[in-house]
């Protein structure tokens, strides 16, 4: 019998989409090691050290040999309860120790968010523009994501009346991202009561993505959505981690919230999965939540003025209009104003051709809307230094000029 020939690549992996926020920072820093002079805003990390007395926690914990052996799936206990404690104190969410799993980074928290609520064909809400890791993640656990588009009239959120249109009776989930990520909107309070309101009225679960909770610009301010709607508190996941608030993405520790019946459901897949977070970064995780927050204040400080800066010198360009960010560390302009032209004589229709463009001409990186399923956009981080921050926009500014 003449075997049957079979994929080498299955289905379920072979259909994920490349990151491509991390794909524009690697190709940034691949031209920048051949020694090409490229600016990059593709990614979305912050520019500052680790908290030095957060480094000093990781030292201790490598000498300590209990740190050298498997600790507890769902987190080391002493976390958890200090992840409990901090997120009372940060967004008034009272929580125990028990509704909290450790994840590695915020990514694995979005995974497993889904993995765990999601059976085949269930729908999750998903407005755009959005992370582009989101719909990636909902695929994989079995969920369908549906797109529902904002746009900059709207401030890049999303309504009742719009979540209300696309609900139907497949409908499980609703993500939502407060400071919003490409977007760096923040909803104001009333809409985000509204929008949990809507949640529990219509038996809709809420994962709501937090990461960026204490980086907000006035007059805005972050709210929680299960703090105002507390009838939400049993069908709501929280997401959250150190990686943006502590300038912590290489250490990768994340957290989810929920109720106990959820977490313990996602510490036994994430037993099988990862087995413990590993010791040291919980260690330094421990550190970083128990501590203060001066360090926070200075970078959300630097933040707001690179943000505005950006924003300024982007709507100088001709053809580009950008909404100041109120939150997050990313302007997302539009560049539609600049599309239907010829560069160089290449034509350029979309902004995933403008980028390339961008890149070649003007030796900038960043990531095109396309990623986020909002085209005529781009996202730029501002969580670079000032002086390159300038030196980058001020390119576009020549390229466009």
């Amino acid at each position: 019998m003449t075997p049957i020939s079979k994929p080498r690549i299955s289905q379920r992996i072979g259909s994920i989409a490349e990151s491509a926020t991390l794909a524009v920072d690697a190709k940034a820093k691949a031209l920048k090691a051949a020694g090409e002079n490229v600016i990059g805003f593709g990614a979305g990390e912050p520019d500052f050290p680790t908290p030095q007395h957060i480094v000093d926690a990781a030292v201790a914990a490598c000498r300590d040999e209990k740190n050298h052996r498997y600790t507890p799936a769902g987190g080391l206990p002493e976390l958890r309860e200090a992840i409990a404690v901090k997120t009372k104190r940060d967004s008034g969410f009272d929580c125990g120790p028990a509704n909290v799993l450790v994840t590695n980074g915020g990514k694995h928290a979005v995974f497993t968010a889904f993995a765990v609520l999601c059976d085949p064909g269930d729908e999750v809400l998903c407005p755009a523009p959005y992370w582009t890791t989101y719909p990636e993640a909902i695929t994989l656990a079995g969920g369908v994501p549906v797109v529902i588009t904002t746009d900059e009239e709207s401030g890049f959120r999303v309504s009742v009346e719009q979540l209300e249109a696309a609900r139907t009776p497949r409908t499980k989930v609703l993500l939502f991202v407060s400071p919003d990520n490409p977007s760096g909107a923040v909803y104001p309070p009333e809409e985000v009561e509204a929008i949990g309101r809507w949640a529990v009225d219509n038996g809709v679960w809420v994962v709501t993505d937090e990461i960026y909770e204490h980086l907000v610009y006035p007059p805005n301010e972050f709210t929680s959505m299960p703090v105002l709607v507390p009838e939400l508190a049993d069908t709501c996941l929280i997401l959250n981690g150190v990686a943006k608030t502590y300038a912590m993405t290489g250490w990768r520790v994340g957290w989810m919230i929920g109720p106990k019946d959820v977490t313990t459901a996602a510490a036994n897949f994430q037993s099988h999965a990862t087995s413990n977070v590993a010791n040291v970064s919980q260690r330094a995780a421990l550190a970083a939540v128990s501590g203060d927050l001066e360090a926070v204040a200075m970078m959300r400080s630097a933040f707001e003025r690179r943000g505005r800066t950006m924003h300024r010198m982007l709507n100088d360009i001709p053809g580009v209009t950008c909404l100041e960010p109120q939150g997050a560390f990313y302007c997302f302009p539009s560049f539609e104003g600049l599309l239907g032209r010829e560069f160089d004589g290449r034509p350029v229709d979309s902004t995933l051709e403008l980028a390339a463009v961008i890149l070649d001409k003007a030796k900038v990186a960043m990531v095109p809307g396309e990623a986020f399923g909002s085209p005529g956009y781009m996202r730029l981080s501002f969580a670079l230094g000032d002086e390159d921050l300038v030196v980058g926009v001020g390119r576009l500014q020549e390229l466009f000029a």
